[in-house]
């Protein structure tokens, strides 16, 4: 299993939307970076995890946990013309960008800031590929388990139930 750093503006996709969302599961579309989608493309697994952090806005940080619900296949929204993610020249025959289903596991009572992570884990949350400024972050092994208990360790979750768990 992998653990995965997904940002979003809160403003575009928030955590709170994903809470939103049926069974708290919704396509993480958009991507334009190159690298970020090879790593959808190439390495997401169902079942691997990931935090959701909150960028560009007040209080950047981590706002929960997420995990792969579906892995890779072809973003619609690049075949959508009038679409914000619209790319003239992805063809639906030879898809250019790719995304993933995620699943919200945890909401977070509070944001994990990128001030605290700076302060108490910058060693530990080192991803091992990390060239460009991108939406996915690759936590694995070890690395990847001392960042879950750091960040989990670090605030109250809120245990959010799936519909499919009610019993």
């Amino acid at each position: 299993m992998k653990y995965w750093l997904l940002k979003s503006e809160p403003s575009a996709f928030s955590i709170d939307d994903l809470a939103k969302a049926k069974q708290k599961t919704s396509a993480w579309d958009g991507v334009r970076n190159y690298q970020a989608r090879n790593f959808i493309r190439d390495d997401m697994k169902k079942g691997d995890r990931g935090f959701f952090y909150h960028s560009s806005c007040d209080v950047p940080g981590i706002a929960g946990t997420i995990s792969i619900a579906r892995e890779a296949y072809p973003d619609v929204t690049a075949f959508k013309k009038g679409h914000h993610h619209f790319d003239a020249d992805s063809d639906p025959e030879n898809p250019r960008w790719y995304m993933v289903d995620v699943r919200l596991e945890t909401k977070f009572e509070r944001v994990v800031t990128l001030d605290e992570l700076r302060k108490h884990a910058n060693d530990k949350l080192k991803p091992h590929r990390s060239k460009t400024r991108q939406s996915f972050i690759d936590y694995s092994g070890y690395e990847g388990r001392m960042a879950v208990h750091f960040v989990v360790g670090r605030c109250r979750v809120m245990h959010l139930q799936h519909p499919s768990d009610a019993s």
